[in-house]
């Protein structure tokens, strides 16, 4: 059997939909549990049909998909998997999504559109989730719109080791590439001791994924700049950020992100820019094609599983995460 038992005769139970099965392989080994073995497949026409191979009546089931190209696809086979789960009597399905999709769809920004990451919210809760484990969600408010307990996991402690263990810290500046991820950037300087720079920007409402870089407000001449962020998607905002930085005298820029997209011209970008090193976590499968010199990639599997061992002892998961833990 794949599952953990308590003393109580609580089963853990996880599952991983086919988006990253590096990382569940990875969080099953930190649980020392086996995934439970699914069958997942696409008919002809697209629909996708998921069966597990065990009984999972009364368990703890943990769900882990990470929202990855061809996103829709890997999101409609979450919720499939949360509606069998439910129908086959799991007593508690958790739903761990290490990068949630939609998250930049928060909020109407104009008339007549979306707010996606709420629909997404609903889309769980209707499919049977009972509770989230979600990793730098876009904006903290995400939280709110899920009807149940969410754990809102930081890779900030993970992110921040790494950067101050191979930097003199007196040197360093944290740099937010624009004002929206102040919060982000502050609990960075918290953490490592060092002073803020905001890079104020403003985006052309017509063009989609399209920064114009305005100034660079705090002092960066001579500094070591770290860059954070919690996506890096087409890698337009950090690169012309990077730019900014450079031009007012940064000796050095350094890229931090939780999540690693690299959609479309973003490797290029990357790679031929000044910066000297991006660091992002493994909440996205990031292909051999994708990686590149500069780039480290640091393991949250860790991370996940303490807080699934947590959410499945009844512990706090708040004690162990709580912002800068």
């Amino acid at each position: 059997m794949s599952g953990m038992t308590t003393a109580g005769e609580k089963k853990m139970m996880l599952f991983s939909g086919r988006a990253h099965p590096e990382l569940a392989a990875a969080v099953a080994s930190q649980l020392g549990v086996d995934l439970v073995p699914t069958r997942a497949f696409d008919f002809a026409n697209g629909e996708i049909f998921v069966r597990f191979e065990e009984s999972v009546r009364g368990s703890e089931a943990f769900v882990i998909q990470s929202h990855t190209a061809p996103i829709n696809q890997w999101i409609m086979e979450q919720l499939i998997m949360i509606d069998a789960l439910k129908r086959a009597s799991a007593k508690r399905i958790t739903v761990v999504i290490p990068f949630y999709g939609y998250a930049r769809q928060d909020k109407k920004h104009r008339g007549r559109e979306p707010i996606s990451a709420r629909l997404m919210a609903d889309l769980y809760k209707t499919a049977g989730a009972d509770r989230l484990i979600v990793v730098d969600l876009h904006t903290a408010q995400i939280q709110g719109f899920f009807d149940g307990p969410v754990d809102h996991l930081f890779a900030l402690s993970l992110l921040a080791r790494h950067v101050g263990s191979r930097v003199d810290r007196s040197r360093l500046t944290i740099v937010s590439p624009d004002a929206g991820r102040v919060r982000v950037a502050e609990r960075w300087t918290d953490t490592l001791n060092a002073p803020l720079a905001i890079i104020h920007k403003r985006r052309d409402p017509n063009i989609a994924n399209e920064v114009k870089v305005a100034e660079v407000v705090g002092t960066v001449e001579g500094r070591v700049c770290v860059l954070v962020d919690d996506m890096i998607d087409t890698g337009g905002t950090i690169v012309k950020a990077a730019d900014a930085l450079f031009e007012n005298g940064a000796a050095e820029v350094i890229v931090a992100s939780t999540h690693g997209i690299f959609s479309g011209p973003a490797v290029d970008r990357l790679r031929s820019s000044r910066i000297s090193e991006v660091v992002v976590t493994d909440t996205l499968p990031i292909p051999p094609e994708r990686r590149f010199e500069k780039l480290t990639v640091l393991p949250i599997a860790p991370l996940l599983a303490r807080a699934i061992q947590e959410v499945f002892n009844d512990g706090s998961v708040t004690s162990l995460f709580d912002g800068a833990a």
